[in-house]
């Protein structure tokens, strides 16, 4: 009897633990627009951890200096790139943290990752987040529904074979 407690227990243990880890990340699932407006990323489950994966490449603006074109220091294509890696959640579980590759300088930072409404706030930071510059990703756009227009035309547009009469 105190066998099966015990595995029932147990049994509870494993599902908070899991529920614990799925749950935070929920809300990073999906793709995002970087700040720069370069790329789009998605952010999924990847082994033990989650990854960010670049899906589309948007873009080729220079974070470094806004304006000009981006001389990237790896020349690889970005398209498939693993841009964040190691993702997870920090002790408040209200973070994600692992690190992110910058193609431009070639080199990985720490990263760590929180929702703010409908946006991704991004840190890359070195030694400490005092240490690093903000980031927000967005939600790509989603494409309008289109609407079926009736016949002959949209029905706020005036008739063009209307006469109309100044007034004196």
């Amino acid at each position: 009897m105190l066998k099966s407690r015990s595995l029932a227990a147990l049994a509870v243990l494993a599902v908070a633990a899991i529920n614990s880890f799925a749950q935070p990340q929920a809300g990073f699932q999906g793709r995002w627009i970087t700040d720069s407006g370069n790329l789009e990323v998605e952010i999924a489950p990847c082994a033990d951890a989650w990854c960010g994966t670049v899906t589309r490449v948007l873009g080729n603006k220079s974070m470094s200096a806004p304006g000009q074109t981006m001389d990237a220091a790896d020349k690889r294509s970005a398209l498939g790139m693993k841009i964040l890696t190691g993702l997870k959640p920090s002790s408040d579980n209200a973070t994600l943290r692992g690190e992110i590759y910058n193609r431009e300088n070639a080199k990985t930072y720490s990263v760590r990752l929180a929702l703010d409404g409908d946006q991704l706030v991004v840190r890359p930071y070195v030694f400490i987040p005092l240490f690093g510059k903000t980031q927000v990703w967005h939600r790509p756009a989603q494409p309008a529904p289109s609407k079926a227009l009736p016949p002959g035309g949209p029905a706020s547009e005036p008739s063009r074979t209307a006469s109309t009469k100044k007034s004196a």
